[in-house]
């Protein structure tokens, strides 16, 4: 009980004393908090960004290189059927402009 007192009353006087000088030199100490928590965040901010930039490099270099990274079959069956749609776009093209050209020889 002694002891929490004291502990009580030594927090209290801490305040105390410390409050004036808070109070006058808060100009300059909030500002100088935000701006080492800007520094801070955009420093783990790039960091981050450098870490991932690293994974991909590697992944593309495993994936160019033949050793199938995590996501390869993912890719390769995205690929595949951007290939299939672009051939249908084209059969479907080709034919519209068969028809279109038919008609108009039969028009003239």
């Amino acid at each position: 009980m002694v002891l929490s007192g004291l502990t009580l009353a030594a927090t209290i006087i801490g305040i105390v004393l410390s409050t004036p000088l808070l109070v006058i030199f808060s100009p300059v100490l909030v500002p100088a908090a935000i701006t080492l928590f800007l520094i801070f965040a955009g420093f783990v901010t790039s960091s981050g960004f450098g870490a991932t930039a690293s994974f991909v490099f590697y992944w593309m270099y495993r994936y160019a290189t033949g050793k199938h990274p995590i996501g390869a079959d993912q890719l390769d069956r995205a690929r595949e059927r951007i290939t299939h749609a672009a051939y249908d776009v084209k059969e479907k093209a080709e034919h519209l402009g068969q028809q279109h050209v038919k008609g108009t020889a039969q028009g003239t």
